[in-house]
């Protein structure tokens, strides 16, 4: 397992074995993020690749790491790099690696929203846009037939070339108190389901083929889901969320609300088997029939203590979770 947190004055990434939770090696680096609201610490979850980690920590240092023992084969700090200020919440986005570059979201100006690293040496291999970032991660996608980068920045939702980062299509996506934080979710091979709170909503996007490229149109918008911190998931033609703090159920078709209940504040959730993972707000997981027939629970108990905004993970059977202060695993076969 890795993670990276907040060690006193560090940020330490970590690395953990799934069976025990026994701590294998760290790797830490002088930063003290601290925010009133959102609790200390770094927000981006590392990603792992071919046997090398990537993380990135809340003021924009980015290292590269052996996943087996911890040991740093660079660093950089997007930041600086790209003459950027941070977001008033850090860096939150997670780097996404694909064909040997490590995509960032740093935000800068002169073409340096975007950034791609060369995953072996740090250089920089090319940068796009000019857009103040987001706190959502970089996605690689495929939609219209055509492989490429989902980034959702603090005004807009945009697929860019990974070849070069040659921007294809965009969508205005603003929030006018934060930018963007959930996640977009793509379906049907060419449809990307965008929501947001503070007052925003959600939106289904369709990106066709033009005689210029590609090009994205709303197909419907709505005011019943409204994802804060976590994102949605959609399984047999609905779109699970919660809108705010209540678990709700939309049509992806048509974007009707199918059914709303439960609350679970400003937690996460997964799809597994057809069902629905939760991890509340305070730290209980809660299992739901991922269903249109109306909210059903079938389990719920106390997992971890303590304010959690953390996205908890499945792997070989066990789930995972972690928040400022606890984590647990718990085998779910």
């Amino acid at each position: 397992l890795f993670t990276i947190e907040q060690r006193r004055d560090r940020e330490v990434v970590t690395a953990y074995a799934a069976e025990t939770g026994h701590e294998l090696w760290t790797h830490g680096w002088k930063n003290f993020f601290r925010e009133t609201m959102g609790g200390d610490g770094p927000r981006a979850t590392p990603t792992w690749d071919n046997g090398r980690l990537f993380a990135l920590g809340a003021a924009g240092e980015l290292r590269s790491l052996r996943a087996s023992t911890g040991e740093l084969l660079w660093h950089t700090n997007i930041l600086s790099d790209a003459s950027a200020e941070n977001l008033a919440w850090a860096m939150a986005a997670s780097p996404l690696v694909v064909d040997g570059m490590v995509v960032v979201l740093p935000g800068g100006g002169n073409d340096q929203s975007v950034v791609a690293y060369d995953a072996e040496t740090g250089n920089v291999a090319w940068t796009a846009l000019n857009d103040v970032q987001g706190y959502t991660a970089p996605m690689l996608v495929e939609l219209a037939g055509v492989r490429q980068i989902l980034v959702v920045t603090a005004r807009r939702a945009v697929g860019l070339s990974v070849e070069d980062g040659t921007l294809l299509w965009d969508h205005p996506w603003a929030v006018s108190t934060v930018p963007n934080i959930a996640q977009p979710l793509v379906m049907n091979g060419n449809r990307v389901f965008l929501s947001a709170s503070y007052g925003q909503g959600a939106a289904m996007l369709e990106i066709r083929k033009v005689d210029s490229g590609l090009s994205a149109s709303e197909l419907w918008r709505t005011n019943r889901m409204k994802n804060k911190f976590g994102s949605s998931v959609f399984h047999r033609g609905h779109i699970y969320g919660l809108d705010e703090s209540i678990l709700a159920c939309l049509n992806a078709e048509t974007g009707q609300l199918v059914w709303k209940s439960g609350r679970y504040g400003y937690g996460q959730l997964l799809l597994a088997d057809a069902h629905l993972v939760v991890l509340t707000e305070q730290g209980e997981l809660v299992l739901v029939k991922a269903t249109p027939d109306g909210h059903e629970e079938l389990a719920r108990f106390a997992a971890i203590g303590g304010k959690t905004w953390n996205t908890p993970t499945i792997a070989a059977g066990r789930l995972f979770v972690r928040n400022t202060t606890e984590m647990a695993a718990f085998d779910i076969r």
